[in-house]
């Protein structure tokens, strides 16, 4: 059997210099290190790093994490400590344990912390099995943070779950400490200002009745999902426009606002939008050529201000209504208002997946500037 190819584990740790760096906002943040790596035979590893957690937040925890990712870019081994927490005040050693096999292209492992908190880490270690199935150590560099944080920065570690994009998190301080278990110093994500997400349950809403309830829970979380992945994007971003036919990512999110905006007249009032309405909402509700011209130039927030103003309405006028009223049906087009609800609920995870599939394929600004430069 051929061991790992031990030189390769040395040769690609560390802070890649070609990195993309993103400054966003979260309620969580992580590190890293990245090492390319091959074997041919089925062998596993083990993280074990010391963490300890200070917090007077109920949802805050930290955990250790190791992802394998393939030559096929298939799902390989991931796990960072989700269902098994750390939340307590004291230092303790934590293992994640996985495999590798012949299609690992890479292993990357790090730590992450979750909302309010002080966050503590040390003496991070990498074990890999040899021929004989015994557990051998590799470098890992500044392995117990014995090099200072530098202006935020983790000397020889990656902000983010990757070693190709630095992604700093404005609620994260980060910077040495003098509590160690291995030396004298740790590392100290100190996260601060952070509002933890609604909890993931449906109905139970203060003032609406059941059903209108269980429909206004379901309409935030869909937003909310809609607002994790928009709100960090820059303008070039939200500008961008795959294709003649496609739309901006800023044009959906007021579509979104605008289509809300006519379910609300038309089951709140029974009336289609009159004409100072249309004015002001077509464009956004039609998009086509005309989303094209008019939503650009705008940074993400003016979407979602409008998006958020238009909701707090939504909320406000169906706690007015009870479960009776969502029975009644909307003669024109013989449709509950209940349904009439739930299709704007479906409407929000439609677009979300065009919003997804949209920015996964946004090319990076910088290529896209120097394409231009080059046709000069």
């Amino acid at each position: 059997m051929k061991k790992i190819l031990i030189p390769l584990l040395f040769l690609f740790f560390g802070v890649s210099y070609a990195q993309t760096q993103k400054i966003i906002s979260s309620d969580w943040t992580s590190f890293n290190q990245t090492i390319d790596i091959q074997t041919s035979v089925k062998k596993k590893f083990k993280v074990v790093a010391s963490v300890k957690v200070e917090s007077s937040d109920s949802k805050a925890w930290a955990g250790v994490w190791a992802r394998v990712d393939t030559k096929n870019e298939e799902e390989g081994f991931f796990d960072n400590m989700q269902d098994r927490p750390i939340k307590s005040k004291e230092w303790q050693s934590y293992t994640v344990e996985g495999t590798i096999d012949k299609n690992t292209k890479s292993l990357s492992f790090g730590g992450l912390c979750i909302n309010n908190g002080k966050f503590y880490f040390d003496k991070y270690q990498l074990w890999i099995e040899n021929d004989k199935g015994v557990f051998e150590p590799l470098t890992i560099l500044n392995a117990s943070f014995e090099t200072p944080v530098q202006n935020g920065d983790i000397p020889k570690w990656n902000l983010g779950t990757s070693k190709d994009a630095i992604v700093k998190v404005k609620e994260y301080k980060i910077s040495s400490d003098k509590s160690a278990v291995d030396g004298k110093s740790s590392l100290l994500f100190d996260g601060n200002g952070i509002k933890p997400r609604p909890e993931a349950k449906i109905g139970g809403v203060e003032g609406a009745s059941p059903k209108i309830g269980d429909m206004i829970s379901m309409l935030e979380d869909l937003k909310a999902r809609v607002e994790r992945t928009v709100k960090n994007m820059s303008q070039y971003e939200i500008d961008y426009l795959h294709d003649e036919e496609a739309n901006r990512i800023g044009a959906l999110v007021m579509h979104l606002a605008a289509a809300e905006k006519y379910y609300q007249v038309f089951t709140f009032e029974n009336r289609e939008f009159n004409e100072e309405e249309k004015k002001k909402w077509n464009t956004a509700l039609n998009l086509d050529q005309g989303g094209r011209d008019e939503f650009k130039g705008h940074n993400i927030q003016y979407y979602l201000d409008i998006y958020n103003e238009v909701r707090a309405k939504t909320i406000e006028e169906l706690k007015k209504r009870d479960d009776a009223w969502f029975a009644e049906v909307q003669l024109k087009y013989d449709m509950t208002n209940q349904y009439c609800w739930f299709h704007v609920m479906e409407h929000q995870s439609s677009h979300l997946g065009q919003i997804l599939f949209l920015k996964k394929r946004i090319p990076p600004q910088q290529k896209q500037v120097l394409d231009k430069e080059f046709k000069k």
